[in-house]
C-alpha cells in the first residue's frame, strides 16, 4: 500500500494553522544560507513557500560567498538576539570550513528548532516525519489529529510495537540518516544503522521488517526484500530529470506491505514538523 504523505502532511497543515491563529506571538523563521546550490536554494524557496500559507513571518538570509568562522558567528548572534525572531535553521551541508556542530553554540535553545544542540527541546522534523508514518501505518490506522506525533504519550506504545521488529536505516548523513537515527534512539526504538562500509547488506535487508532509507541512490532491489516489508523513503536522487527515491516503486510495490513515494513521501511531513517545531518555539517564547 502507497502511503501517501501529501495527504497527511494536507491534513496536518490544517491543525498548524488554527494553532498560528491562537497564538500570543506571531512565528518568525528565519532560514541561513550559505552558498549557491540550486537544491538548497529550492528547499528554502519550499519553507518560504509553506510560511507564507501559514501567514508566518519568514527571512531568508543568503551567504553567496563564504564567511570565514567569527563572521558567522556574529551574524548569528544578532539574529539570535532579534526578540522578533522565534526560529532559526542554517541549512545544511555547510561549506567545509564551517561544517562543526558549535555554531549551534550561537543560537539559543528555544530558537534552535531543528534538534541539534544537546538537550534541545525540538526533536528533529525529518526524524518526526518519519515516525508519523510509522505511527499511521502501526498506530492510528487513519488520519486524524492524533497523527501528530507526542513524545510522551507516543514513546511507551512504540516502544511495545517495535520490540520485536527489525528496524533497518540505511545512511547516516548529516541530512537524512542522522536525524532520522536520533529520532528513533529518542523513542527507544532499537535499529541496526548500515551505510556504504557495511559488507553485504543484502543480508540485513532480506531479515528487516521495516527499512528506512537515507541516501540518494538505489540501494534497494527487490531480491533482497521479505514479503510485506515497510519501505519509508528520504532518500532523492535524479534519473532521466525525474526525482526518484532509494527504491524502485514499481519493484516494490507488490512485495512491500507498506511503502512510501518519491516524490510525496516524507518530505511534505518533513515541511509540517519544521514549522510544528517553530511554534512550538514560539509558546516556549511567550
Amino acid at each position: 500500500m502507497k502511503i501517501e504523505g501529501k495527504k497527511i502532511a494536507s491534513y496536518l497543515e490544517k491543525l498548524l494553522r488554527q494553532e498560528v491563529r491562537l497564538l500570543k506571538k506571531k512565528p518568525k523563521l528565519v532560514t541561513i544560507l550559505v552558498g549557491q546550490s540550486p537544491e538548497q536554494l529550492s528547499y528554502v524557496k519550499i519553507k518560504k513557500n509553506f510560511a507564507k500559507k501559514l501567514k508566518i513571518g519568514f527571512n531568508f538570509i543568503h551567504l553567496k560567498t563564504t564567511p570565514n568562522f567569527s563572521q558567522l558567528m556574529g551574524q548569528l548572534k544578532t539574529i539570535n538576539d532579534d526578540k522578533t525572531t522565534t526560529g532559526i535553521i542554517i541549512q545544511q551541508p555547510l561549506p567545509a570550513q564551517l561544517a562543526t556542530n558549535s555554531i549551534y553554540d550561537y543560537l539559543s535553545l528555544e530558537k534552535e528548532i531543528e534538534g541539534h544542540k544537546r538537550k534541545s527541546p525540538f526533536l528533529p522534523p525529518l526524524g518526526l516525519a518519519v515516525l508519523t508514518i510509522l505511527k499511521y501505518i502501526f498506530l492510528n490506522k487513519r488520519i486524524d489529529k492524533n497523527l501528530f506525533v507526542n513524545f510522551e504519550k507516543d514513546i511507551t506504545d512504540l516502544k511495545k510495537i517495535f520490540k520485536n521488529k527489525k528496524v533497518v536505516l540505511v545512511g547516516r548523513g548529516l541530512t537524512g540518516g542522522k536525524p532520522i537515527g536520533e529520532t528513533l534512539s529518542a523513542m527507544k526504538i532499537n535499529f541496526l544503522n548500515i551505510n556504504s562500509n557495511t559488507i553485504n547488506p543484502e543480508n540485513y535487508f532480506k531479515i528487516a521488517d521495516i527499512i528506512i532509507t537515507a541516501v540518494g541512490k538505489k540501494v534497494i532491489e527487490s531480491s533482497t526484500l521479505k514479503p510485506g516489508v515497510v519501505l519509508i523513503n528520504v532518500g532523492l536522487r535524479k534519473e532521466n530529470g525525474k526525482l526518484k527515491g532509494d527504491y524502485e516503486e514499481k519493484e516494490v510495490k507488490d512485495i512491500a506491505s507498506f511503502y512510501t513515494p518519491t516524490p510525496g513521501g516524507a518530505g511534505p511531513i518533513d515541511i509540517i514538523y519544521l514549522y510544528k517545531n517553530l511554534i512550538e518555539a514560539a509558546k516556549l517564547q511567550r
